[in-house]
């Protein structure tokens, strides 16, 4: 099944009006938003709402907790088969952030059904069931809904050793931090939708967002990580916020370091970014000192809106190390970007 539907004549990603996790609330916005809601309180809820983690974890005995999670987002990319493999991988990854390891899955689904063929959405829950079994989870179902605009996503569940849980808040000063894989899924998402997007950067930042995050986070643990997150709509520099304030800590970055995708920088000079990397950089702006050499491109960079990005874990500089060199054995493309010290939120770009 192509991706141009037979009853539209139209491209799967123009029925989007923005890019995967590029379409989140701002996170400003949904901070807002949860300041109005009272966080829950149980003794085995061992992970909430608080520090604004990637999942939520729940006791079930002395060695085991649950993992729950959910994600979905509309089209990234105008292959029905790959959209679905690639939010499914993006909403797994939010178990692999926990330190977890993933059990089930149920599809969330929103479907134009009078301008869309059920063919189409055949392959894109054949694309999350292709994602479930390379990541070794089950697909059990779901639930769908009529909707002008598609969205594709799902609820996951793991399980996770309650004395190995990573999280938000875990950044130890000290600590080196380490992004796994490299940026710029929004600003190459953005392009694909305009139809700007030079064929071989398409090709890296798919393979990239249909990459399990489970060799990241088997390194992140090994490595004795405990400040973890993945790297999706709210940037690098966005996620980084919210790790530096729930962790006490001040974060530096060196900029030369971070992994980007090649012809990214080109588009973001051409002015091809994301709505929601613009909202990121606003966000960060009150916490974020640039230094001298640092360019407004690398910071709009470093605030792009990712799908299915990587993991940024902190972890003692040797180990990060380690871990890198272990990851790039295996084909990952991790890299050591920075540095934790003691502090009370703020990046530094130098």
């Amino acid at each position: 099944m192509t991706a141009t539907s037979a009853v539209s004549g139209r491209r799967l990603t123009e029925f989007s009006h923005g890019a995967g996790c590029g379409c989140k609330i701002g996170p400003g916005a949904l901070a807002d938003v949860l300041a109005l809601v009272a966080p829950p309180r149980h003794p085995d809820l061992l992970v909430g709402t608080e520090t604004g983690d990637d999942a939520a974890v729940w006791r079930l005995d002395a060695d085991r907790a649950l993992v729950a999670t959910t994600d979905f987002f509309t089209p990234v990319v105008d292959d029905a088969r790959l959209w679905g493999r690639i939010a499914a991988t993006n909403a797994v990854s939010d178990v692999y952030a926990m330190g977890g390891r993933p059990l089930f899955a149920l599809n969330l689904v929103a479907w134009p059904t009078e301008q869309l063929p059920a063919e189409l959405l055949a392959e894109v829950l054949a694309g999350g069931a292709d994602a479930g079994r390379e990541c070794g989870f089950a697909v059990v179902g779901g639930h769908s809904i009529d909707d002008p605009e598609p969205k594709y996503g799902m609820a996951v569940v793991g399980e996770v050793h309650p004395d190995r849980i990573l999280t938000n808040a875990g950044l130890r000063p000290g600590d080196a931090l380490v992004l796994t894989k490299r940026l710029g899924v929004g600003i190459t998402t953005t392009a694909i939708k305009a139809g700007t997007a030079p064929a071989a950067l398409v090709a890296e930042a798919v393979a990239s967002m249909t990459a399990s995050n489970a060799a990241a986070a088997e390194a992140a643990v090994g490595a004795g990580a405990r400040g973890c997150t993945d790297v999706t709509g709210f940037g690098l520099l966005g996620h980084l916020r919210k790790m530096a304030a729930a962790s006490g800590i001040d974060a530096r970055v060196d900029v030369a370091a971070v992994p980007l995708f090649d012809g990214v920088r080109e588009l973001a000079e051409a002015g091809t970014v994301p709505g929601g990397s613009r909202r990121n950089r606003q966000w960060v702006a009150d916490v974020l000192d640039v230094g001298a050499g640092v360019t407004d491109t690398d910071v709009a960079i470093l605030a792009d809106a990712q799908t299915s990005g990587g993991l940024l874990f902190g972890a003692e500089p040797g180990r990060a190390a380690r871990a890198v060199d272990e990851l790039a054995s295996r084909g990952v493309p991790a890299a050591v970007i920075g540095t934790v010290s003691a502090g009370s939120g703020r990046i530094a770009l130098h």
